[in-house]
């Protein structure tokens, strides 16, 4: 795998028109809005993992995991993850929080 990062990102403020109201709600609604803009751009779904989102590109592959407000990505070739970056901040602010070395308890190593 190519460079991979974890980003923490969040809505653009923009208004809506329905409000979201409660804790249980909003989880929901930002996984629903994230989920659409990968798929509008080419992204597919997991068939087991709904929060693994797919991407090809030639003979390339971007991943993008989302856990909870965070989107763990990686791709076989560097541009990729750098257009991922772009295109994922013209929807949502985001900030990079570097190369990934730790995930849920697990130490990562990138070779």
């Amino acid at each position: 795998m190519g460079m991979g990062a974890g980003i923490a990102i969040t809505p653009r403020t923009r208004p809506t028109p329905i409000p979201i109201y409660g804790l249980k709600q909003a989880p929901r609604a930002w996984y629903e809005r994230l989920s659409n803009f990968l798929l509008e751009n080419g992204f597919r779904r997991g068939k087991i993992d709904n929060t693994l989102f797919l991407k090809t590109k030639g003979e390339h592959l971007l991943i993008a995991q989302v856990y909870v407000d965070d989107i763990i990505f990686g791709a076989t070739h560097e541009n990729l993850c750098n257009e991922f970056s772009k295109m994922i901040r013209t929807e949502f602010e985001m900030s990079m929080m570097g190369e990934l070395n730790f995930l849920l308890g697990l130490q990562i190593k990138q070779t």
